[in-house]
């Protein structure tokens, strides 16, 4: 059985603004050209009389689409292009070097191209992701026991006025006082259902949100504030674990998590996020029923203000959760996913995106 797509009105309105958060959730055959498209192709719109729309290229070929030239749908989903990964490959061997434009020219690289394809795939331009790196990995070596001084210049700062100015700056505290805080490692995951932001201390996962969630900003900004912590770009033995079993999952290969959580908040909310994870694959509870099995009858409204209130998408499935009637309801995800992510694990499923 096809995935559920987004209405056709919500996915030409994504085609016509080239939106990239829909990358991963549906491609566009154009009838009058024969080509099938990216949402985010910035060739000319076709009329919407003239598309239709597949949940994966492998349906666009097999309906007699050619992929497009232009926006090149058959290379997986966020992957990082071909003209930009030897600068990725430098910049992850020497995170502590400074980049010139003159020295992305040199490879081959136009800096204006970087920095508008950093700033759609991590929020920031290339050289704030630098930046980032450089600053993340003198915290880092902070918390592993260097001192201020010798962290800095690991990281590439010639003086530690320097380094102590950019590290408050960026993470808004002096380098000795973050040095006890806790470190999130933040990284972009691809899944069929569009982009995932995933975040994870050196011990646990924190942090799993679709890309355009509307709450994301004010999700990282609680997490931030309830485990003392800073966000930095990279990646970690814990993301690589949930990348993998995501991957499993979103195959039909695997039906349970061991992801190690941190789940900080409120008493009432870390019994709800428990009861969540006791939900097996395939089965749905009500809002009602699950106030129930914590105890709480009354509070309905709370146990949905707390599966809304869950940073860790899938993995605590707050999307089993659904309304009296079995109407799919309150999904910060977006509804449409919900029913995508529950037909998956009813046995259907989901297609590939990424090549026939």
């Amino acid at each position: 059985m096809l995935r559920t797509l987004p209405s056709p009105k919500e996915m030409y309105g994504a085609l016509t603004r080239r939106d990239a958060q829909y990358e991963g959730i549906f491609v566009v055959g154009v009838k009058t050209t024969g080509i099938f498209c990216r949402p985010s192709c910035s060739a000319r719109k076709p009329k919407p009389g003239n598309v239709e729309y597949f949940a994966g290229t492998r349906d666009a070929l097999l309906a007699g689409y050619r992929p497009c030239k232009r926006c090149r749908p058959l290379e997986p989903v966020d992957a990082t292009p071909q003209w930009l990964r030897p600068l990725v490959v430098a910049v992850e061997a020497e995170p502590e070097r400074r980049w010139r434009d003159e020295q992305l020219r040199q490879m081959g690289i136009e800096p204006a191209r970087a920095r508008r394809w950093f700033q759609r795939h991590h929020g920031m331009t290339f050289h704030a992701y630098c930046r980032a790196r450089r600053l993340g990995s003198a915290l880092g070596r902070l918390h592993q026991g260097d001192d201020v001084l010798r962290a800095g210049q690991e990281a590439g700062y010639a003086s530690d006025s320097g380094f102590r100015e950019a590290f408050g700056k960026h993470f808004g505290a002096s380098p000795g006082r973050a040095r006890s805080s806790t470190r999130i490692l933040v990284t972009r995951l691809s899944t069929p259902l569009g982009p995932m932001i995933a975040g994870a201390t050196d011990d646990a996962m924190c942090l799993l949100e679709f890309a355009d969630r509307r709450m994301l900003a004010t999700q990282v900004d609680r997490l931030c504030r309830r485990l003392e912590a800073h966000m930095i770009p990279g990646d970690n033995a814990v993301l690589a674990r949930a990348q993998t079993q995501l991957g499993e999952y979103f195959a039909g290969g695997r039906q349970r998590f061991d992801v190690p959580l941190a789940l900080p908040g409120t008493e009432f909310q870390r019994a709800v996020w428990a009861e969540l994870q006791t939900i097996p694959l395939g089965d749905t509870r009500s809002y009602a029923e699950q106030a129930r099995r914590i105890g709480r009858p009354e509070a309905v409204r709370a146990v949905g203000r707390a599966n809304g209130d869950n940073r860790v998408a899938i993995i605590v499935p707050c999307h089993r959760v659904v309304g009296s009637g079995g109407q799919l309801v309150g999904y910060g995800g977006q509804v449409w996913r919900k029913r995508a992510l529950l037909e998956l694990e009813a046995g259907r499923p989901l297609p590939t995106t990424s090549s026939p």
